[in-house]
């Protein structure tokens, strides 16, 4: 079918991602996400379209993460691994900042 929205799991190759990891025991989802991320950030790699897709679902389940992040998007009628059965390391509350938002 393809792409048939804007969402980063809006085509088949981020839901099936998604579903993939849906699948998988909670302990192997961080490694899934981080080997996708780090697919697409190796500068010596070029990234097919297949990889960016995967790599742009894992980075909204990466935000999703953040205290402040919005909840993973789910257009692709999978149900993506949910935010909070993911042990990603980066999860830690982070300290305020002293600088206003500007």
């Amino acid at each position: 079918m393809g792409t048939w929205d804007v969402g980063p799991f809006d085509n088949d190759t981020a839901a099936d991602f998604a579903r993939d990891l849906d699948e998988v025991a909670a302990e192997e989802r961080e490694p899934m996400i981080r080997s996708v991320l780090k697919r697409v950030a190796d500068p010596a790699d070029y990234s097919d379209a297949p990889d960016a897709e995967r790599a742009v679902g894992a980075a909204a389940l990466v935000v999703a993460q953040h205290p402040h992040g919005e909840p993973a998007p789910n257009g692709a009628k999978t149900s993506p691994a949910s935010a909070t059965t993911l042990p990603l390391r980066s999860r830690r509350k982070r300290k305020p900042s002293s600088r206003s938002n500007r």
